[in-house]
């Protein structure tokens, strides 16, 4: 059953050996993450599926990646020494893969080593929960009603399980807020990002859906695939947005989102 979903970052500059010196200019999203990870704890959940827009993403396929075991390496960031391992619930990928492959296009990777958008958010987030398997996913190149519809599908192995699951979407919003952002400036990106935290406080996941492509590529977003993919899941679910924080001083927006289940 589904117990914690949340919307999280994944810059690498919040983990404390990466960010350094700029930890303090992304304050408020390193304290929400805090929060975040306290409220994910008080779920006690078994399983995490987790949601990354840096995994392998197939144009025309949603992807799940299957390993024994997952490491988590910071080492492109300069970070030699953080590191950390997971195990998979080899056993709850098998059951989505068998059930939803019948009319969705689904593929299964198999790589030990996870992407930063998944590393990121696990390490913050999995603090007090050593024990904790993953279920890391991948977006694909599809639209976002078909991530929506992916989800609304995902639900019904989830919530049919005995296991007790958490669901992350690990999103950066616009990567053109400032003149130095990795996507160059854009004023689009600050609308975009405004619109996208008021349709997730109001709930309008239909606003989300239809939110304008020229927008959204102007803004280089990289996280609407991963949260359709979590409003799907929630679709004719109860919940209540609680937004932790936004914030975008590196030029990344960066929303921090606890889906409070009752």
């Amino acid at each position: 059953m589904l117990v914690f979903a949340a919307i999280a970052p994944h810059p690498p500059l919040l983990i404390p050996s990466v960010g350094k010196n700029n930890l303090e200019k992304l304050k408020q999203t390193a304290e929400a993450m805090k929060a975040l990870e306290q409220d994910m704890y008080i779920a006690r959940p078994d399983t995490l599926v987790i949601v990354s827009p840096h995994g392998n993403v197939l144009p025309d396929a949603f992807t799940i990646n299957l390993a024994a075991q997952y490491t988590i390496s910071l080492k492109e960031f300069g970070d030699h020494q953080t590191t950390a391992s997971f195990r998979s619930d080899f056993m709850l990928i098998d059951k989505i893969q068998r059930a939803m492959r019948r009319d969705t296009s689904l593929s299964l990777s198999s790589e030990e080593v996870l992407d930063y958008g998944v590393s990121v958010p696990l390490l913050l987030l999995s603090a007090h929960l050593p024990t904790i398997s993953l279920v890391p996913m991948a977006p694909a190149g599809l639209d976002y009603k078909a991530h929506y519809e992916f989800g609304d599908k995902l639900k019904e192995e989830i919530m049919n399980s005995n296991k007790r699951i958490a669901f992350i979407a690990s999103a950066d919003l616009s990567h053109t807020l400032t003149n130095d952002a990795p996507g160059g400036f854009s004023k689009k990106g600050a609308a975009l990002d405004a619109k996208v935290v008021e349709l997730i406080k109001t709930k309008d996941t239909d606003g989300l859906l239809a939110l304008d492509t020229e927008m959204c590529q102007a803004s280089k977003e990289c996280g609407l695939r991963p949260i359709s993919i979590l409003l799907g899941l929630l679709a004719r679910m109860a919940y209540e947005p609680k937004i932790h924080s936004y914030e975008g001083p590196f030029g990344v927006g960066h929303l921090v989102a606890n889906m409070v289940l009752p």
